[in-house]
């Protein structure tokens, strides 16, 4: 397979697929660029934060184990596809979380993440996770709770990541998705490499089978609606509800389609405006009336004259009618606090109504 890259339509190249030379390259990329494994096509919130290289394990160690924003873990196992032992992959990527349910002591654990994370980022694992999830303390308490659940029941995934995923592999991977409690998917991380540049093209198998139910922390996910997302902002934000409630009243009206989210513990939603993107939305909005920006996913994934579009329109007018502090870096996911939102209120609904008219008209 090739494919054609060109500057402004003109002075177009034929790139032709190249093959990772090694492993431990295509292990180090994970690791530096974690985006590059498309669980986002599962849930669309969905990110991964990859821990650590090489996590031993007493059946060895594990290639990748990252997690994500619920507490979720994953053993993330590469082969490339000249490897002959390439076949077994799947068994041994079970062994090792075999392992680690077997034999992993929780805070051992954390403090093996712990001193991997301080290692790479000169940070403590608790800091690393809360800035790349964008989430509080009491968030970062019920992502731990969910891990040693986890940990302790042996609810981890698997991720088996290739340059090339043979038909084999993927029809076992679904049969064991659709007959059993485990959660296996393949990655094909197509390769192409021109001068200075590296792209990479992931394809995601296995999400084609749903799972009747979603284990949790406390057994089977929340899904918010409604009802329930308005009666906990009431709850939580009393006299000044109402304008969380005005918000969501906002984007049912404008946006595609209204996401809620699935956490045990807050309530959320994400609005859907499918000229931005078809699978992310820009926002995530919480019973408390903090709000979590997600243009850097945009950015790497909507239609990218929309998005920078919506993008400045949304950070000109936010910068010109409040006085929020934010990285004006598309690269960056910020969070605005539910204090700023409180007083904040009419110039973030402002940016708002600005920014989803720019791409309406």
């Amino acid at each position: 397979m090739s494919i054609i890259i060109s500057e402004d339509g003109k002075n177009a190249h034929r790139v032709d697929k190249s093959e990772f030379e090694k492993e431990g390259y295509l292990q180090n990329y994970i690791h530096e660029n974690p985006e590059s494994i498309p669980v986002y096509e599962i849930e669309e919130d969905k990110r991964l934060l990859v821990l650590a290289r090489e996590f031993a394990t007493e059946s060895g160690p594990i290639d990748a184990l990252a997690i994500d924003k619920d507490g979720d873990i994953y053993v993330v196992e590469t082969k490339l596809y000249k490897n002959p032992d390439k076949r077994t992959v799947v068994a041994q990527a079970l062994d090792y979380g075999a392992s680690l349910w077997r034999h992993s002591d929780h805070n051992e654990f954390i403090a093996n993440i712990n001193n991997k994370i301080n290692e790479k980022f000169h940070i403590s694992f608790e800091e690393k996770t809360k800035d790349f999830f964008g989430i509080d303390d009491e968030q970062m308490a019920i992502l731990l709770a969910a891990i040693k659940n986890n940990l302790q029941q042996g609810n981890i995934k698997f991720v088996i990541l290739m340059d090339t995923v043979e038909d084999r592999l993927k029809d076992l991977i679904v049969y064991i998705n659709q007959n059993s409690q485990f959660d296996i998917y393949a990655v094909q991380m197509e390769y192409y490499k021109f001068e200075k540049y590296e792209i990479i093209i992931p394809k995601l198998f296995g999400v084609e089978v749903k799972k009747s139910m979603v284990v949790a922390i406390s057994g089977q996910r929340k899904i918010w609606d409604e009802q329930d997302f308005i009666a906990q902002a009431q709850e939580r934000l009393d006299g000044e509800a109402e304008k969380i409630i005005n918000l969501y009243n906002f984007f049912k009206t404008e946006s595609d389609k209204i996401k809620w989210g699935t956490g045990n513990a807050n309530g959320s939603f994400s609005p859907m405006m499918y000229r931005l993107c078809k699978t992310i939305s820009p926002f995530s909005i919480y019973t408390d009336g903090t709000i979590l920006v997600k243009f850097s996913w945009l950015d790497r994934h909507g239609y990218k004259g929309t998005v920078d579009k919506f993008y400045e329109i949304f950070i000109d007018e936010l910068s010109r009618t409040t006085e929020i502090k934010f990285l004006n870096d598309k690269s960056e996911t910020f969070k605005i606090t539910k204090e700023d939102f409180l007083n904040n209120y009419e110039g973030i609904m402002s940016a708002m109504k600005k920014s989803v008219e720019s791409i309406r008209s």
